[in-house]
């Protein structure tokens, strides 16, 4: 079996509350077996034996009949995550100051053309990530790079940490 992870969009921000708990118990009950949250934004770990794809539509529906809306859900295996940490730009910078944004096809050639960055951020596309430097924090940031607008982000730090958690799982 496979150990996948899940990054779920737009959970527990705007009106779309889960708690782990509830997104377990469906994971659960979509067949996925070994099952584990971590954090409230949305990360679950578990394993299956279809292909990324399906596990991805499998637990987007599940989530729009919860909520009348599909979220977005990008999936990543223990290997494509561990890629995505090892290969991270920027060295320099403090890596809750480094989002990846994850997206669920890969990023457009133009991805970065309409980039407006006041702050000094910095942008990489590497596939289906988009990786971002903010200097000042994502909070404070006036960043506008509509490529990011169907993904979700999770700084380095718990990308680290979800890697380390599906390597774990992998045995």
């Amino acid at each position: 079996m496979t150990v996948y992870v899940a990054l779920l969009r737009a959970v527990n921000v705007a009106g779309t509350a889960l708690q782990m708990t509830e997104l377990k118990s469906l994971c659960e009950n979509l067949g996925f077996a070994d099952v584990k949250t971590y954090i409230q934004s949305g990360n679950v770990l578990f394993r299956s034996d279809e292909a990324e794809a399906k596990v991805a539509d499998k637990l987007d529906e599940a989530l729009g009949r919860k909520f009348g809306r599909k979220p977005g859900v990008m999936v990543r295996s223990t290997g494509e995550l561990e890629a995505i940490v090892e290969n991270a730009p920027f060295p320099d910078a403090k890596p809750n100051f480094l989002l990846v944004h994850f997206l669920a096809e890969r990023a457009a050639k133009d991805a970065l053309d309409k980039m407006v960055a006041p702050d000094g951020e910095e942008a990489v596309v590497a596939g289906r990530e988009i990786y971002v430097h903010y200097p000042i924090g994502s909070g404070k940031s006036k960043l506008k790079l509509p490529a990011l607008k169907p993904g979700t982000s999770r700084n380095l730090n718990t990308v680290r940490k979800l890697a380390e958690m599906a390597r774990v799982m992998e045995g």
